[in-house]
């Protein structure tokens, strides 16, 4: 009979980044011991890692124990990424485990499955039921040609094998076709874990089921790396609807009205952008990271899409920014936040009392331009994302001789826009030269055109930051924004650098744009 493994939290921790509220995983503990699923992997077990990473990527002993406490029958386990561990980091992450956890689950590039060999042995030495979770599934046949026949090697040391649509890219007849022939080989219990990309997890699911597949992963409301995975409420559903499987169906229903509201937050799930990648087998972590930065649009992602199915970058090849060598002693960086415009008849003022210095003006976000459209200096647009476009609508009102787009360094990933009536005026860094980190981002590109001047004095406005609670991508702009600030400061102390409107923004002297109006 077919088993079910529920990874919800494991998987769903690539939205949350491993952080999960307590009453949320107590309905979903609760409910997982009231339905027939026979595996829950809770999370990983990971390694100290520099950055920061939540509860269920480490799983520590104590949230080992409350998932017991509330899941008594279940087997209960962890997964593992293959590539991050080496066999002797195994006691140290799982020996307080010993006696806990039922089974261990590894993550696997088939290029490393007998690397993972040797870790899987010791595992199981250990006494833990030991998985193989091997990617790639779309490419295995092309790419690996003779890696079905190999692993006959891990007969007798896995207790289960589960193919992973990672790119959610495969057809039910492939995952027959596929699933046959792993069964061919291998003794132990054959697992899927489809992807829904293109809204076939669940009939590629079926399909595994009907070619002999034996465990079946599925998460809650489908949350999952990406565009998430198949639905345990769905495929629970089907199971009691054609097998006959009893369902409590209103515990179920507690922990996926928990799931769906976080769902309106993270926003998980299949779009254009992850239907193209799922068909053209593409990344998913270069889609996500790109669908959950909103300054990228459908276009530009789309377009970063086929320069990767090409194996090309941006194919816009742009003149050298700067290349007469200009230089301000002063420049001004306007983001969008309100205080942008709020404070724009300052901000003018200020430049026009100190119109004995050279000043620019550098517009992170076009969205508060409209406010400095009559001024006579040089402004440079930083070009990124969606910027092209919203930036048509406004440079209509501004004397073209005074503005310059400036592009990320080439080649870029994103398909980059760039109105036509610009084109001429458009050019490219060579270079991101401060920061290792975020370099195609609008801060980022403001901050660099201002040392690319040779300013020395950088006054910053509309970086207002956020108050209050705060969603996933504000949290991530957060971040990025006080990274960058930060690297800027630390690595040009011959620069001046504040603010000079209000700010939740740390690590930047915080000037007043009224009180410089006093000077």
């Amino acid at each position: 009979m077919i088993e079910v493994l529920d990874c919800t939290l494991r998987d769903g921790g690539y939205y949350t980044n491993w952080d999960f509220e307590e009453n949320l995983t107590r309905n979903y503990f609760e409910a997982m011991e009231a339905l027939p699923v026979s595996y829950i992997e809770i999370g990983y077990r990971s390694l100290l890692q520099n950055d920061y990473k939540g509860e269920y990527n480490f799983c520590p002993d104590y949230v080992i124990a409350n998932a017991r406490r509330y899941m008594p029958s279940k087997k209960i386990g962890v997964i593992l990424n293959e590539k991050e561990i080496k066999p002797g980091d195994l006691r140290q992450l799982l020996g307080s485990c010993v006696g806990k956890l039922d089974f261990v689950r590894m993550a696997i590039d088939p290029a490393n499955w007998k690397r993972a060999k040797s870790s899987a042995e010791e595992i199981k030495k250990m006494g833990f039921e030991v998985g193989f979770n091997v990617m790639y599934m779309s490419k295995w046949t092309a790419e690996y040609p003779s890696f079905i026949d190999d692993i006959a090697a891990l007969n007798g040391v896995v207790d289960s094998f589960a193919m992973v649509d990672s790119f959610g890219s495969m057809y039910p007849h492939e995952v027959v076709e596929i699933t046959c022939r792993v069964k061919s080989v291998l003794k132990c219990k054959i697992g899927f874990h489809g992807h829904n990309n293109t809204e076939l997890a669940f009939a590629n699911t079926l399909a595994a089921i009907e070619a002999g597949c034996d465990i079946v992963d599925a998460t809650v409301t489908g949350m999952g790396r990406g565009a998430g995975n198949l639905r345990t409420e769905l495929f629970l559903s089907y199971l009691s609807s054609k097998e006959g499987w009893n369902v409590d169906f209103n515990r179920l229903s507690t922990t996926v009205a928990d799931f769906e509201r976080m769902k309106e937050q993270y926003g998980w799930g299949t779009n254009l952008p992850y239907m193209v990648s799922g068909f053209n087998s593409l990344p998913q972590k270069d889609v996500m990271d790109w669908v959950t930065r909103r300054f990228y649009s459908i276009n530009s992602i789309l377009q970063a899409l086929n320069n990767m199915k090409d194996k090309k970058g941006d194919n816009l090849k742009l003149p050298e920014f700067n290349s007469d060598k200009q230089h301000f002693e002063q420049a001004i960086i306007i983001g969008g936040g309100p205080s942008g415009a709020n404070a724009a008849k300052a901000i003018k003022q200020l430049i026009t009392k100190r119109k004995n210095k050279s000043m620019c003006l550098i517009h992170a976000s076009s969205k508060n331009a409209g406010y400095y459209k009559d001024l006579d200096i040089p402004q440079f647009f930083c070009l990124v994302g969606n910027e092209g476009h919203r930036l048509e609508k406004v440079f209509a009102d501004f004397d073209p001789d005074r503005i310059s787009c400036v592009l990320p360094p080439y080649p870029r990933k994103m398909g980059t826009y760039v109105p036509e009536k610009l084109l001429g005026k458009s050019y490219e860094l060579t270079d991101v030269t401060f920061s290792d980190l975020y370099q195609d981002s609008h801060t980022a590109l403001a901050l660099q055109i201002a040392l690319e001047l040779s300013v020395s004095t950088l006054y910053i406005a509309g970086y207002d930051g956020y108050d209050g609670l705060i969603g996933e991508n504000e949290r991530m702009l957060t971040q990025e924004n006080e990274y960058l600030l930060s690297r800027i400061v630390d690595n040009n102390r011959q620069m001046e650098v504040a603010t000079i409107t209000a700010t939740k923004y740390k690590g930047v002297k915080n000037l007043s744009v009224y009180g410089l109006l006093t000077e």
